[in-house]
């Protein structure tokens, strides 16, 4: 069935290059876009010319339930049988590939096969991060990625070198000592964006099937409730539920063991920790919202290499968060603002903060005379060490981000994520040359997690970020966190807890002050379509909407009474909206603009009646990243 997998990906990225955006008055207006091309594997694609015809008979088949109406759970699926198959092109998702395929090819196993899925029609495309990373774990699974004699050596990297920290108020800004956790020295500020298109050619080389633009929109189980692989969504779905002409049923890929690595919030991953109570020996998980832009500056206000972290304005006191400020490239720079998904304040827009904190001096010094070529915004973990589930389920695990392993006092988690996915790797193939038939258990990759350096790290900070809920607020946890980076240094015998989930964590609109937001000048600070615009985001607008509330009005009456419309203000990208309706009984009409979505799911997590559900659309759509 390989053949006719490879075949089917050709056909649905040949459709995804003709899908067109269509904008109504409710989506933005979208500004050109570089035309790039849609990242495949190369060999593979020769391989299977010719094949596609005998596929597309296949899929228009059509059934109907007893009512007449379509049903495309009654058409059989495609299916593919793979070793591993990986959810997710990220970091982990990566790392994991190509550590398996070495171990593979080590052993002369060139048979063994791994498939990576990546929603996004583009490696990289859906990335967005800081980014200074730690090159340890990279120096572990491509000794030679750096190396002047490597043709292939990653290029866009700038070193840090140096760190600044300060706390702001609306007009100052206040040296602070830096935390030993964010020492970079060694360290580089790169583009994450850049970074995976990378590494997905190095995973090519080594002979992992990646395929981009496929969304997995389901776990498989067999008969004993074990993961026996993923599903692809269903394309070619209008809106109301009905087979358009496109219409293509889905795929199955099978595999002894699937790895999820889709980051933050996987939806997935979400399935998973539910049937198998992965939570049951941990806190729940808590979430920031990055904010990011790109800037290119005028040359003369250009220092390479320089790492900037602020704290306080524009952020109230009972709001965690931070800014960040890296120089990179040539005359590029990467400004963006973090903020806890805990706030308080329905009123507090997340965005408008983020166009307020460019204003101060500290940014706007810098920003003044530049241009904004890129703009993405994405949910963060933030939970820490003892929000980590367990890890390994029956036939296979979470790695990276979707697991929780980012390292938030040293703002850093993609060398955790790769490692995470490295020693995952390393457990599967052991289970996999050991054991040629039944259930996979990778007991080993939790042993292997505890006794690696994630473990060490995550819980040397744990007491860092919930130290912000103690009644002292952000001050107290300013201090309290000091006295944890210099003197306790993790060794305290106490594991603070996290306070409220985010979503509960939310007062109705008459317990809290009205934040007003100031009018974008266009200059430093936009409104918030111009910044969608600037991320290429788009989605086909006639196909089931993936940000699910069962019902538009119902939702409306539970939140709009308690929180005037909170839904518009967390969403950094204008997807959510109230408009003035008299025919409904609390006068607004609850509406949904896919279109805009970039895949946050700041809403998934923040919506206080946990009444939204982010489902992946069609493979290949959501944000077109650039420099992120």
């Amino acid at each position: 069935m390989a053949s006719k997998t490879l075949a089917v990906n050709i056909a649905r990225q040949a459709c995804a290059g003709l899908r067109s955006p269509r904008p109504t008055s409710r989506t933005i207006a979208r500004v050109a876009q570089p035309v790039r091309p849609i990242w495949r594997p190369r060999q593979p694609a020769i391989r299977i010319a010719g094949q596609r015809r005998a596929l597309s008979s296949t899929s228009r088949t059509r059934f109907a339930d007893v009512d007449g109406a379509f049903d495309p759970r009654q058409q059989d699926r495609e299916s593919d049988e793979v070793d591993v198959c990986i959810v997710g092109g990220g970091p982990s998702g990566l790392s994991a590939a190509i550590r398996l395929k070495q171990l593979a090819n080590e052993a002369g196993n060139d048979s063994f096969r791994v498939l990576l899925l990546e929603k996004s029609g583009e490696l990289g495309d859906h990335i967005v991060s800081g980014n200074v990373i730690e090159p340890s774990a990279l120096n572990e699974l491509l000794p030679d990625w750096n190396a002047e004699d490597n043709p292939n050596r990653f290029e866009y990297t700038t070193p840090a070198t140096a760190d600044k920290m300060r706390f702001l108020t609306s007009t100052s800004s206040i040296p602070l000592p830096k935390p030993p956790q964010m020492n970079n020295h060694g360290n580089y500020i790169i583009s994450l964006n850049q970074f995976i298109k990378w590494l997905g050619e190095r995973a090519e080389e080594v002979g992992v099937e990646i395929y981009p633009g496929f969304a997995a929109s389901e776990i498989l189980y067999d008969h004993e409730g074990v993961v026996k692989g993923v599903a692809t969504n269903d394309l070619g779905v209008s809106r109301e539920g009905k087979p358009k002409d496109s219409f293509e049923r889905g795929m199955e890929f099978h595999a002894r063991v699937t790895l999820l690595g889709e980051g933050c919030h996987g939806s997935l991953t979400k399935q998973v920790i539910k049937k198998y109570d992965l939570r049951r020996d941990s806190q729940h998980q808590t979430y920031g919202l990055g904010i990011k832009e790109i800037w290119e500056i005028q040359p003369e206000k250009f220092q390479s290499g320089l790492v900037v972290h602020s704290l306080g304005y524009p952020l109230p006191s009972d709001t965690y968060g931070g800014g960040w400020m890296y120089h990179f490239g040539d005359n590029m720079v990467s400004v963006g603002l973090v903020v806890g998904l805990d706030y308080p304040n329905p009123w507090l827009a997340p965005y408008g903060e983020f166009q307020k904190m460019k204003q101060h001096p500290l940014y706007k010094d810098v920003l003044e005379g530049g241009k904004c070529i890129s703009y993405g915004a994405r949910t963060l973990i933030e939970g820490g060490f003892q929000s980590i589930p367990k890890c390994a389920f029956p036939g296979g695990a979470l790695i990276g981000d979707t697991a929780g392993f980012v390292n938030l006092p040293k703002i850093k988690g993609t060398h955790t994520a790769m490692r995470s996915g490295m020693l995952a790797a390393e457990a599967t193939w052991d289970a996999l040359s050991t054991s040629s038939d039944g259930t996979v258990f990778l007991f080993d990759y939790e042993d292997k997690l505890r006794s690696s350096s994630i473990w060490s790290e995550l819980k040397q900070v744990r007491n860092m970020r919930p130290s912000f809920h103690t009644p002292l607020g952000l001050y107290g946890g300013i201090l309290y966190s000091g006295l944890e980076a210099y003197v306790f240094r993790g060794k305290t015998p106490w594991t603070l807890k996290h306070g409220k989930p985010d979503h509960a964590a939310t007062k109705t609109a008459d317990q809290c002050k009205k934040i007003e937001y100031p009018k974008p000048d266009g200059k430093i600070s936009f409104d918030i379509l111009t910044s969608v615009s600037r991320s290429g985001t788009n989605h086909e607008e006639d196909q089931p909407v993936h940000l699910q509330v069962k019902d538009w009005d119902r939702h409306a009456k539970m939140e709009w009474p308690k929180y005037k419309g909170v839904e518009n203000r967390f969403c950094p990208a204008g997807v959510y909206e109230y408009i003035e309706d008299e025919s409904k009984d609390v006068g607004v009409r609850f509406q949904i603009n896919s279109q805009n979505c970039v895949h946050c799911k700041t809403c998934d997590i923040k919506d206080p009646s946990q009444d939204i559900n982010w489902a992946t659309p069609q493979g290949g759509e959501g944000p077109k990243y650039v420099l992120t």
